[in-house]
């Protein structure tokens, strides 16, 4: 069974996990094609971005990375570097394809900021909808401790997302929080836990 609600020290104790496929750093232009034509293989994805934090008031950073990540290879575009490709964009407005993040709601209005007129379809916000089949703790970190008995490291997230490298430690960090997601995503559908929210469609 999987639990509804977690503590804090309950999830301090599950041992770290994180991604363990293939990541692909995207820091030019003319890797977006072939990144793209292996992301629209998949009917769902894992979604994820990463902007650099501002500890200034009145200071604000636009996105740097967007996380893209099927099970075994997480794809890491940097925006501050490549831009928002079109191809990329109409990815994340495929209605066909399943985005599969945690608090959407601020990534996509990120993203609107770098193009005014993107218009996301197919998101599952895990946040939002495990809410409704009642999930009491919600976030990358409580769901991964919940559904895959993992531990994730969050010490990377405030770090300098538009750095000139990004460390190995930062790849990491911003791969795993995408591809859990999906994982999170497929664990409670293969169990069940998400037919409430699909019996009204399928019906």
């Amino acid at each position: 069974m999987i639990p509804y609600k977690i503590s804090k020290d309950e999830v301090n104790e599950l041992p770290l996990g994180h991604f363990e496929g293939d990541i692909v750093l995207i820091e030019d232009e003319k890797l977006v094609p072939e990144a793209v034509a292996e992301l629209k293989k998949y009917s769902k994805i894992g979604f994820d971005t990463e902007t650099r934090p501002s500890f200034k008031k009145g200071v604000h950073h636009d996105v740097s990375l967007l996380q893209l990540s099927t099970p075994e290879r997480a794809f890491l575009f940097r925006l501050n570097h490549v831009g928002f490709p079109t191809s990329v964009r109409s990815l994340l407005e495929d209605p066909n394809q399943v985005k599969i993040g945690a608090a959407v709601r601020d990534d996509i209005k990120a993203l609107k900021k770098l193009e005014p007129s993107f218009r996301q379809a197919s998101f599952f916000d895990l946040n939002e909808e495990l809410k409704k089949v009642g999930f009491h703790n919600v976030g990358v970190r409580n769901l991964s401790a919940m559904v895959l008995n993992i531990r994730i490291s969050k010490s990377e997230q405030v770090s300098n997302w538009e750095a000139e490298e990004l460390t190995p430690k930062q790849q990491l960090y911003a791969a795993t929080d995408a591809w859990a997601c999906l994982e999170v995503f497929n664990e409670l559908y293969s169990k069940g836990y998400l037919d409430p929210l699909f019996s009204n469609q399928s019906s």
